[in-house]
């Protein structure tokens, strides 16, 4: 007998469900404004007004920005199931996932990007990763 496995609630999947994930995430309106500023200033479009100060990594700045934007995706397709946000959560997930597969050193929970864990979805894996994030007290933000 296999177990059911749902992405929005974080069913089946051995990590953490989205209320326990994002308990600490700042309110979704704010993390919107500061991952779009994030993106903006990864791409060079301003110099930004983000308080905290750039990472001084180029690949940690990355993964912070992809860890943020995914785990924002993954908090709005929870509010709102429907396949738009279902699927850009899912992207951006992916998007994480991969990059972390070329950087595994940048991984914090138990389970990597490529475990069955996730199968077939990384968001469940964005949960962990943002978690321990959070946990580590929010290391590059």
């Amino acid at each position: 007998m296999s177990t059911a496995v749902n992405p929005d609630t974080g069913d089946g999947f051995d990590a953490p469900t989205p209320s326990d994930a994002y308990a600490d995430a700042p309110a979704l309106r704010r993390e919107m404004h500061e991952v779009m500023e994030l993106g903006a200033i990864r791409e060079g479009r301003r110099d930004g007004v983000v308080t905290a100060p750039p990472a001084p990594d180029a690949a940690a700045a990355d993964r912070v920005f992809l860890l943020r934007r995914a785990a924002l995706m993954d908090r709005m397709a929870v509010d709102d199931p429907g396949p738009g946000a279902r699927g850009a959560a899912a992207r951006a997930a992916f998007e994480l996932a991969q990059f972390d597969r070329q950087h595994p050193q940048m991984t914090a929970g138990p389970h990597g990007p490529c475990s069955i864990e996730f199968d077939p979805s990384q968001r469940p894996y964005v949960r962990q990763e943002y978690a321990a994030w959070i946990a580590a007290g929010r290391p590059g933000a």
